[in-house]
């Protein structure tokens, strides 16, 4: 896999070293054991895959060529270009702007940009509809387009759906930009819906066996499907591809499901008919990640610190699966921790910021789970770590460890 040209101040001289190392002994990352970073009476365990993936790093590197070869222009992001507030922050103060939020909603108006402004397409992609726009207005939405490969594969894969006349189900957030650049690029070539999770596929299933009348199709998933979408005509061939920041193991149990629900259905003789087979849109670094973060929860530990962007929905699949073991803590930075009794994070199920006291366990030594999102630089773990280390008294210097440990 390539190297990515990425400005070092996201570089990380902790974490970072101990990541290659573990890369160097197992390039194809067959063990997913948890390194554990021993530093006396603080002792973190690390997941064996976290932090910036291919298509991030890409999107970084393109990013920052963009403000590099065109010095004195209006450069615009169309969105957050990833989903980390410490790289969005950072672009924006080398003069970047945002054109519009994750949602959609604009923060400028398009009639103020021109044919001689720079605008930069996100990871996650764009909607056809928006590139025609960027088209109209003069500007080339291609020339620094970072979207992820992975993003790309699933339209391709789309479109090779729509082409055998399959029905395309997305498994996905409908409000998340890749979901709507998905759903934008699918609706060229095939009837499109969007299923939020395992409990909608069972409802969508009922639909397709006629056992929820087809009126819940309208009242549920109307607003989530392409135009002219037929629940009688449309959902007896279906495949399924995903938003690839949703929990990988999550997709495969919506399209198993499903594919049940067709061999109810039509029976084993027609189900290649019927259902496809879309195993291979899954994206390597969530399915690594999440990998990763179930060895995490068979750790002995006493609680989970999780750092990415509080929109970020791979690391909030994070936070939802080490919460099922340990008290989780969602942190966006360091900043976060405000002392030994004090720390602030998101809570995912609620979608808002809380403060919880009494957090670090006074017992020593005590046992810190420490990952983190597909958008998160590792220098923001090193900061992480220097912060939760810097409340404890009588630590190991972790420089001195990492050297021993890294040779």
């Amino acid at each position: 896999m390539r190297a990515f040209s990425i400005p070092d101040h996201y570089r990380s001289s902790l974490i970072g070293r101990i990541k290659a190392y573990r890369k160097a002994q197992d390039p194809r990352k067959k063990d997913l054991t948890p390194t554990l970073l021993d530093l006396g009476p603080v002792r973190f365990v690390l997941a064996r895959h976290f932090g910036f993936c291919y298509g991030v790093e890409n999107a970084i590197e393109i990013s920052y060529k963009a403000l590099e070869e065109n010095p004195g222009r209006r450069i615009h992001l169309l969105s957050q270009m990833i989903h980390n507030p410490a790289v969005n922050d950072d672009l924006v103060a080398r003069g970047m702007r945002f054109i519009q939020d994750t949602h959609g909603t604009m923060l400028m108006d398009w009639n103020e940009l021109t044919a001689d402004d720079i605008v930069i397409i996100p990871a996650f992609g764009t909607t056809l509809e928006t590139e025609a726009r960027l088209h109209a207005i003069g500007i080339d939405p291609l020339r620094y387009n970072t979207t992820c490969p992975f993003v790309e594969k699933v339209w391709k894969r789309s479109g090779q759906l729509g082409a055998q006349d399959f029905t395309v189900v997305i498994h996905g957030k409908a409000r998340h930009e890749e979901t709507r650049a998905t759903f934008s690029h699918t609706v060229r070539n095939a009837p499109a819906m969007v299923v939020r999770d395992l409990e909608e596929a069972h409802l969508l299933g009922r639909i397709i066996l006629g056992t929820e009348p087809l009126g819940t199709f309208e009242r549920i998933f109307r607003d989530r499907a392409s135009a002219g979408f037929d629940p009688g005509q449309h959902l007896d061939r279906i495949g399924v591809v995903n938003q690839t920041t949703m929990l990988a193991t999550e997709t495969q149990t919506i399209a198993d499901h499903l594919k049940q629900v067709m061999l109810e259905k039509y029976g084993n003789g027609a189900i290649g008919t019927h259902f496809a087979d879309t195993r291979d849109t899954l994206c390597y670094a969530t399915n690594d990640n999440q990998d990763a973060t179930y060895e995490l929860l068979k750790a002995d530990a006493q609680l989970a610190l999780v750092v990415g962007g509080y929109n970020s929905s791979n690391t909030s699949h994070l936070v939802e699966l080490l919460a099922e073991k340990f008290p989780t803590y969602f942190i966006n930075s360091d900043a976060e921790i405000i002392d030994a009794d004090t720390i602030r994070h998101f809570a995912v199920p609620a979608q808002e910021k809380r403060t919880t006291n009494e957090w670090l366990p006074v017992e020593r030594p005590i046992t810190v789970i420490l990952t983190s999102g597909a958008s998160c630089p590792d220098t923001l773990l090193d900061r992480v770590m220097l912060k939760v280390l810097s409340l404890v008294d009588g630590v190991l210097d972790p420089r001195e460890v990492v050297d021993e440990m890294v040779g």
